[in-house]
């Protein structure tokens, strides 16, 4: 589900996790900190049931097949920082991650891949 340009994307497998996900809980969002523990895992939320502020960075709004709109892609700026060269794959594995992502119910979690691009678009800009 590769987009020229896209700073993050999906993959098929997450995807369908994500169509099953609406179906349950609606509209979705991911939000990827910095900090410790599942830090390089993004975190899936019903929309708006996390709180974005200045600290956060919109990366994308992610177009799912299936999906009745757009899952927003968040991140905190300082996490950016770090990985500002690079383009996201979001990916599924099995096993739990965190007990707050909407996933670890079902037997696996979402994981962050990552792959270094010369250069893609500055969300901030």
């Amino acid at each position: 589900m590769e987009r020229p340009g896209a700073r993050v994307e999906l993959t098929p497998e997450a995807a369908d996790l994500l169509r099953r996900l609406r179906e349950t809980h609606g509209p979705l969002m991911f939000h990827q900190s910095g900090g410790c523990c599942d830090g390089s895992a993004p975190m899936c939320y019903p929309d708006g049931e996390f709180r974005t502020g200045g600290a956060d960075v919109l990366l994308a709004s992610l177009e799912v097949a299936g999906v009745a709109e757009p899952v927003p892609f968040w991140m905190s700026k300082a996490q950016f920082e770090l990985w500002s060269h690079t383009r996201l794959i979001v990916d599924v594995v099995p096993g739990r991650g965190s007990g707050f992502s909407l996933e670890a119910p079902e037997g696996v979690r979402f994981l962050i891949r990552s792959r270094l691009v010369d250069s893609v678009p500055d969300p901030r800009n």
